[in-house]
């Protein structure tokens, strides 16, 4: 199985990577999100009374680069390629070989766009904890692919579906840890954790063991339903 599908997720990861604006997101949108969008964190935090601080707002905008882009692109990976899947399934890989394809090329994408959003934060302002921070950046992505794959799979059209992870996204990020005074059901988004974890860790301290597992469980979960998701759409229908 692994000797095929490992070809396959390369020929997967190679089709977005070879997209000149693909390159071009890969590095606008970290440079973007750790010069420009920590601000405009900063500020809507003051906004609602909440205590993000600067050094804060742009550790956890390497996080939010990370998950930006890797939903996305786990998002045209699954709505543009349903046919193709079936196809490839129905000559002799399987639905479950194309599935492992996909999300391993959906990894190995999150893992290079973490890469070039901790470079980035690291070049920017330096991180005490560059361990823990490149960990919590990846979980962003982890936890965004499963995210990217679920809209894909409810969502075929592009623009409606890249609006509505744009939706997902801002509330998620408008409501992260120290951006509001307030609580309720704002108090359980996805990413809240591994923001938890990035702020820390871009402020020179650990965190708890529980806290590491929490986050591991939560994108372990978001990557299942992401496998689940491709594998749906590589399935021959009735």
């Amino acid at each position: 199985m692994l000797s095929a599908t490992a070809p396959t997720a390369a020929s997967f990861a190679r089709e977005h990577l070879r997209t000149p604006l693909t390159l071009v997101l890969l590095l606008a949108i970290p440079v973007f999100f750790v010069l420009i969008f920590a601000s405009v964190l900063g500020e809507f935090a003051d906004a609602l009374g909440g205590t993000l601080a600067q050094r804060a707002a742009t550790a956890i905008s390497a996080g939010w680069a990370a998950a930006f882009l890797s939903g996305t692109l786990a998002f045209f990976q699954l709505s543009s390629s349903r046919g193709a899947d079936r196809r490839l399934a129905m000559a002799g890989l399987g639905p479950t070989r194309v599935a492992v394809a996909r999300i391993a090329a959906a990894l190995a994408l999150g893992v290079t766009v973490s890469a070039v959003a901790f470079l980035t934060l690291w070049l920017r302002s330096g991180i005490e904890h560059p361990l823990h921070a490149a960990v919590a950046i990846f979980a962003f992505a982890a936890i965004y692919i499963g995210i990217g794959a679920l809209v894909g799979a409810v969502i075929s059209a592009p623009l409606e579906g890249s609006l509505l992870i744009v939706l997902v996204f801002s509330v998620d990020a408008f409501s992260g840890p120290q951006m509001t005074n307030s609580g309720g059901i704002l108090g359980f988004t996805p990413t809240r954790t591994a923001a938890d974890l990035l702020i820390a860790a871009g402020g020179g301290q650990g965190s708890p063991g529980g806290d590491w597992l929490g986050v591991a469980a939560i994108a372990l979960g978001a990557l299942t339903i992401a496998l689940a998701a491709f594998w749906l759409a590589a399935r021959t229908r009735s």
